[in-house]
């Protein structure tokens, strides 16, 4: 015979595993927020085109031993 504690436990994990309400809005939440962040790094991204051209190019011409000049940024 299960004991009140064992039995009540029982009843909390049977009752939570069938009770899915609010998974679905949860689930909607988090493609929300992947989408938005997403957004956000292409928008940064297209902000920041020219400096970040900018920027390998004057690495590559670091590397480039043949260069003159060694201009990172």
């Amino acid at each position: 015979m299960l004991t009140v504690m064992q039995s009540a436990y029982a009843w909390m994990v049977t009752r939570l595993h069938r009770d899915e309400r609010g998974q679905d809005l949860i689930e909607y939440a988090m493609l929300s927020g992947l989408i938005a962040a997403t957004l956000v790094a292409i928008g940064v991204l297209a902000a920041y085109t020219d400096a970040l051209t900018d920027m390998a190019d004057g690495i590559g011409s670091c590397i480039d031993f043949t260069a003159g000049g060694c201009t990172p940024f």
